[in-house]
């Protein structure tokens, strides 16, 4: 007689129907299920101006995480989009132009005083 170890991803209480026979491989599953549950909440929280059926969103989720590594790939050269608030300023500060004793202080060579 043969022991089969298998293994089930359970998700909120239910067991799915995919089987696994390596530990590694189920929780890379697991994984995959995570990120697509993730992805579907920020698609269905978005401000979408279109109305689209949760499961299609599942679905699209569930492909995204599946072609993670493409998609990863896709998005690396997007750049940030930041929004600026009105109380930061845009630019840096400029320093205060300093009085004319200050300004000669700083440009005047320092002289060596020896002492005899």
């Amino acid at each position: 007689m043969a022991v089969i170890a298998r293994f089930v991803v359970v998700r909120d209480g239910v067991e799915l129907d995919q089987v696994f026979t390596d530990r590694k491989e189920a929780e890379a599953y697991d994984k995959l299920l995570d990120a697509a549950q993730e992805i579907s909440e920020l698609i269905k929280q978005g401000d979408l101006k279109i109305t689209i059926d949760p499961k299609t969103i599942d679905s699209i989720a569930i492909f995204l995480a599946e072609n993670a590594p493409v998609v990863a790939k896709i998005l690396k050269a997007v750049k940030p989009i930041t929004l600026e608030s009105d109380d930061i300023p845009k630019t840096k500060p400029k320093a205060e132009p300093a009085d004319d004793k200050t300004k000669a202080q700083e440009t005047a060579p320092k002289s060596k005083s020896k002492a005899a």
